[in-house]
């Protein structure tokens, strides 16, 4: 068979979400079936890492699509054209986007509807391509995969779907997060965080990675705490102006508080295995694959308590509610000063962690690929 892969989000230097969960699940599809051959559609020219294996046909889309109207053409259009070029029998779009002109078996990955519950968050071109082209693409797809079953039952919800088409399988995280030895924990924190101990947030700066609430509970922390060492380490790419630069705190505090933007995977893994504990309190996810991470490396988490994370982080996590900066000040205030709780949460992170694995996740997006093709 001959299988079409969206794979615009493999982009070298410059992938966070959609961009890891299209590498981890493409290489492996790709890898465990031989017996197939993959074209990987791009939308622009494309390193030639990411062609895994023989089977792989690396074909640039044009014209690059990173907004809206492009997006229209570039799935209506030039994407219909190159599925019936390469005689494709199936497309798979891991980042939700359908062509909805061609009459292939099409599967989607749905990763959440955050744009449904919170449409102040986007520009407004965005809120209105993703509501209005998103009901056509889940009426559309053969089957929608998701990452959990809190966007699984939202989606069913919204869209009307029948349950049989919508699957959830939730994410892995890479092997390069383990638990560190003292000596690098050391060495990362003489890097990042002036050898003191560190709060560690990941993920893209956008309105519902809640980051504003987080720095706000942090001078808190700071001004109540006057000798507390703990500095705040912020890793990841500013996806659009989000108004942290209108966040007031005082001079001490935003002398605490160190943005790394975008690092590769092998040093984020030593950053959160660093960490004196992760604090991911988002009041939107679909999932929350830092908080796999950090379970992985043995790394205490402070979580929100909202939609698909309690379901994620389960025991492994202390929990605050993402809309109360007192109560994640209350987070902060224990984590960094109970230290039998966070080697408890290390422990229960370290099993928890056990459960999550991009080679299952392979095999049961493989599952439902499949079935289309029989």
């Amino acid at each position: 068979m001959r299988i079409a892969i969206n794979t615009r989000f493999l982009i070298p230097g410059k992938m966070e979400g959609f961009g890891w969960y299209t590498y981890e699940i493409a290489k492996r599809l790709v890898q465990n079936h031989p017996e197939h051959e993959f074209f990987f559609f791009f939308d622009r020219p494309f390193d030639k890492q990411y062609i895994f294996t023989d089977n792989v046909t690396g074909v640039v889309v044009n014209p690059p699509a990173r907004h809206p109207f492009l997006f229209i053409y570039w799935y209506e259009i030039a994407v219909k054209r190159a599925l019936k070029k390469y005689k494709i029998d199936l497309f798979f779009s891991p980042d939700g986007y359908l062509s909805l002109k061609t009459g292939l078996p099409q599967v989607c990955v749905m990763h959440d509807l955050n744009f449904i519950h919170n449409p102040k968050d986007l520009k407004p071109i965005m809120s209105w391509y993703y509501n209005r082209y998103f009901p056509k693409f889940a009426s559309k797809a053969n089957a929608i995969i998701t990452v959990s079953e809190f966007s699984r039952r939202d989606i069913i919800e919204q869209y009307n779907v029948d349950p049989s088409r919508v699957t959830a399988i939730p994410n892995g995280a890479s092997e390069a997060f383990q638990p560190l030895k003292e000596v690098q924990k050391e060495e990362i924190r003489k890097k990042y965080s002036n050898s003191k101990p560190f709060i560690l947030f990941v993920g893209s700066l956008h309105p519902r990675k809640n980051l504003k609430r987080l720095i706000l509970a942090f001078d808190l922390f700071k001004s109540k705490h006057p000798d507390a060492p703990e500095q705040l380490l912020i890793v990841g790419r500013e996806l659009w102006k989000n108004g942290l630069e209108k966040v007031e705190v005082q001079d001490k505090t935003r002398a605490a508080i160190h943005f790394t933007g975008h690092l590769k995977i092998e040093e984020l893994a030593l950053v959160t295995g660093s960490a004196e504990f992760l604090a991911f309190v988002p009041y939107f996810e679909g999932f929350g694959i830092p908080l796999v991470e950090a379970m992985k490396c043995g790394t205490p988490i402070l979580s929100g308590n909202k939609t698909s994370l309690p379901e994620v982080a389960g025991e492994a996590a202390l929990y605050c509610d993402p809309f109360s900066v007192e109560s994640i000040l209350e987070g902060i205030v224990e984590l960094s000063s109970n230290e039998k709780l966070r080697e408890e949460l290390s422990e229960r992170g370290l099993i928890h962690s056990q459960k999550f694995s991009w080679d299952l996740a392979a095999e049961k997006v493989w599952d439902v690929l499949s079935h289309q093709l029989k």
